[in-house]
């Protein structure tokens, strides 16, 4: 029987349940395919992994993660007010479909790099894009099955994913 440990290729089915409204709601979930990482390679919250660390196959846990320890507070810093011609099509008007209250935009900045940015507000002057995660200032509330634990090969701790079925193939 192995038990989830450092360098270790870990299979786990969970459920990720955050406050919304003052009612509990599934924010995500695994589905048909266990989500499978290699424990301590940092591509998941610390805390994720610090629960699971000593379990094994068929072990269920239940835990939360605070705010602070999960995707963060929302910051206030993280809102912009992008000017709305930004937005502009080629006859000067803006795609009322995609840049509605809601919507999730690819948005990219000067220096070339990515992000997402949640649109909270048009209006004739701005676009006001919030870039916080959207799960920032949510506490995270994770039940977690332990499908499969085995050893990671060298190559994948050298490369830092899992090779195979549920992870990468080369």
């Amino acid at each position: 029987m192995l038990l989830i440990q450092k360098d270790m290729v870990v299979s786990v089915h969970y459920e990720l349940q955050v406050e919304h409204d003052g009612n509990m709601t599934v924010a995500d979930k695994s589905q048909d395919q266990p989500l499978v990482f290699i424990h301590g390679a940092g591509m998941l919250l610390p805390e994720f992994e610090q629960n699971l660390a000593g379990k094994t196959v068929g072990d269920s846990v239940s835990f939360t993660i605070k705010a602070e320890n999960g995707y963060g507070v929302h910051d206030e810093k993280n809102i912009a007010h992008i000017p709305a011609e930004s937005f502009h099509d080629e006859n000067g008007k803006i795609d009322t479909e995609m840049v509605k209250v809601g919507n999730v935009l690819p948005m990219m900045d000067n220096d070339g790099n990515q992000f997402q940015g949640i649109v909270v507000e048009v209006n004739d002057d701005n676009v006001v894009m919030d870039f916080n995660h959207p799960l920032a200032g949510k506490d995270l509330n994770f039940s977690v099955t332990v499908a499969d634990v085995r050893p990671a090969t060298a190559e994948e701790i050298e490369h830092g994913h899992v090779h195979g079925p549920g992870g990468h193939h080369h």
